[in-house]
């Protein structure tokens, strides 16, 4: 997903307004009693859309205030159902109903009001690769929270769990979602030493610029919850030179803009088997722990 901020909207008022309605969220929950539902928040949206990420199920929208809820802004939001996507084009004028809950929120009930165009340098220019199973991986050059470099090359023999995030997301479905599951992970695996030995994860940041090894490190140990060097034996943080970041983002199917130092980007999550070659890729937040351990279990079993 790609989006252009039109306004003079601040990464730390995203911050903010998404601080303040998750928070208010919560508050109007507490002592309440009932389902899942009674935990939702609704509210009316009018907003343009910048674009459309079918793979990952969403629409990067530039939105009006929303009274009670957040200020104008540019973000994604995940469509329920998501086969409406299939009606929404950058530049349309849509109305829909904002869902809340806690640490969650997506879009229903999406009306298409108006079309327009968008100027034609805010079009798509080219498609993204895809990554494929079986797919050999190119040996991508990083360098990690120790400031040393390392190549993808130097993970033959173990099942690679890769995932791209950087270390200032303010969206909680996005980068910490993944973080904190490749955080299950990690624990998961560090309990069964079988495992432990044919598996390593990496996490790759796209803000070079900002992630430095020193950020890296701190950011790892904040993942982890745990100040122990050895974590990063098994789970690395790890940043894509500038030069190299294009080449790097299209081979994993990353979209990304940056704003002032607020990175509007897609997910990406790749389990690279023993062989350097892909096993399987996820594209999207549509995955937990559990999916890609069993992936490791299969990996393992086939090679």
């Amino acid at each position: 997903m790609m989006c252009r901020n039109p306004s003079s909207i601040s990464p730390r008022l995203l911050w903010i307004g998404l601080s303040l309605c998750f928070c208010f969220s919560a508050a109007c929950n507490r002592g309440r009693s009932g389902g899942a539902a009674d935990h939702m928040k609704r509210y009316s949206l009018k907003g343009t859309v910048i674009s459309v990420d079918k793979n990952a199920g969403t629409a990067n929208l530039s939105n009006e205030p929303i009274p009670g809820f957040m200020e104008a802004m540019v973000m994604p939001y995940s469509v329920k159902p998501a086969s409406t996507l299939d009606q929404l084009r950058p530049g349309d004028s849509i109305i829909a109903d904002v869902v809340v809950g806690p640490n969650q929120y997506w879009l229903e009930n999406v009306k298409v009001t108006g079309h327009a165009q968008l100027p034609a340098s805010e079009k798509p220019t080219a498609s993204l690769h895809t990554p494929q199973p079986g797919e050999q991986v190119p040996d991508f050059q990083l360098i990690n929270q120790n400031a040393q470099q390392i190549s993808l090359r130097q993970y033959r023999g173990e099942t690679l769990l890769l995932t791209l995030v950087y270390t200032r997301c303010p969206f909680p479905d996005f980068c910490p979602r993944v973080s904190h599951e490749f955080a299950a992970i990690d624990k998961e695996v560090l309990a069964d030493p079988a495992r432990y030995g044919k598996t390593h994860l990496l996490s790759v940041s796209f803000d070079p610029a900002h992630d430095t090894p020193k950020v890296l490190r701190a950011y790892g140990f904040s993942c982890a919850g745990s100040k122990d060097p050895a974590l990063f034996r098994h789970w690395e943080f790890a940043a894509i030179p500038k030069a190299e970041l294009p080449k790097f983002a299209n081979y994993f199917a990353l979209t990304l803009e940056n704003d002032d130092g607020l990175i509007t980007h897609s997910l990406s999550t790749t389990v690279i088997s023993p062989d350097g070659k892909i096993y399987r890729w996820y594209h999207g937040a549509d995955w937990q722990a559990t999916d890609l351990l069993q992936d490791l279990a299969a990996s393992h079993a086939a090679s």
